[in-house]
């Protein structure tokens, strides 16, 4: 199978001190998994195309006539040019800039938003490979700034197996409290307390092992798209959704633990053994 390579999105360059890096980001997902629909005129199957319409008139409005605004109150808006909003917005300096380096396991996960990879661009692989290094040795990861679209990022180097990722992080403005979720007082009953975190420790696993599992729902969507486009009605019944009954937490946990124990057993019962016959000797084989 051939295997085709990453293309880069953009080259930035990695500085920290009068160290410079020259690197190549890469998106570390697939977007071409995500099963995409399109509006259609169901009279003549053609796409739909949305046209830009005036919220006062309701009139098409052209493109060339279109500028962008800020509403800095209810439904008034201050109109910048083109040139205007380049003045606006950061400078595209492509410099991932080193600020610090902090512990790597002390950033909280919920600042995360998305993961580049970083590949050496030509001339840095020594420097590249250097950085990782003392990054895995130190336990640390590099918070930089990096300014790129018009914008300015709050991003996080770290080593990644023997080179390193780009993480793009969020503004701590930009997260919201969880004092902000409601939640009740309630007590917790030690003997649920025991059979809970006996049903963990039934169902732990030591590592990470993302590969055991897959999107099923997109695998049957376009199991169903394919039948539907060789013709076959794929109209199913609509189940009807369980009811959520309240129940008692011991038994659902007691439950929960013997469910677990039972599919346990099933995965690992050994094979039947199967006891072939022997071949009939002598006397008993001359009479049949």
């Amino acid at each position: 199978m051939l295997v085709m390579a990453m293309r880069s999105l953009a080259s930035a360059t990695i500085s920290f001190g009068l160290v410079s890096i020259p690197v190549k980001l890469f998106t570390s997902y697939e977007s071409s998994t995500y099963i995409h629909f399109n509006q259609i005129n169901k009279k003549d199957g053609a796409r739909v195309k949305q046209q830009l319409v005036s919220a006062k008139t309701g009139e098409p409005v052209a493109r060339e006539d279109i500028v962008k605004g800020y509403e800095f109150t209810k439904g008034q808006y201050v109109l910048f040019s083109n040139e205007e909003l380049e003045t606006l917005e950061q400078k595209a300096t492509q410099t991932i800039d080193i600020a610090e380096f902090v512990p790597a396991d002390k950033v909280d996960r919920i600042y995360l938003d998305r993961v580049y990879y970083l590949g050496p661009d030509k001339g840095g692989t020594r420097a590249y490979r250097l950085l990782a290094r003392a990054l895995y040795d130190t336990g640390r990861a590099a918070l930089a700034r990096y300014a790129a679209r018009g914008k300015q990022y709050l991003v996080l180097v770290r080593p990644q197996d023997d080179g390193l990722i780009m993480e793009q992080l969020r503004y701590a403005s930009e997260i919201r409290p969880f004092s902000e979720v409601k939640i009740d007082d309630a007590s917790v009953n030690k003997d649920e307390l025991k059979l809970a975190v006996q049903l963990i420790q039934q169902a732990k696993s030591d590592e990470f092992q993302p590969e055991k599992y897959k999107d099923e729902v997109r695998e049957r969507m376009l199991e169903l798209i394919q039948r539907k486009v060789e013709g076959e009605d794929i109209s199913v019944t609509v189940a009807e959704e369980p009811e959520h009954k309240i129940i008692d937490m011991m038994e659902a946990l007691k439950a929960s633990l013997a469910a677990g124990k039972r599919d346990a057993g099933v995965k690992h019962k050994p094979a039947r053994r199967v006891t072939k016959k022997a071949p009939a000797t002598g006397k008993s084989a001359r009479k049949s």
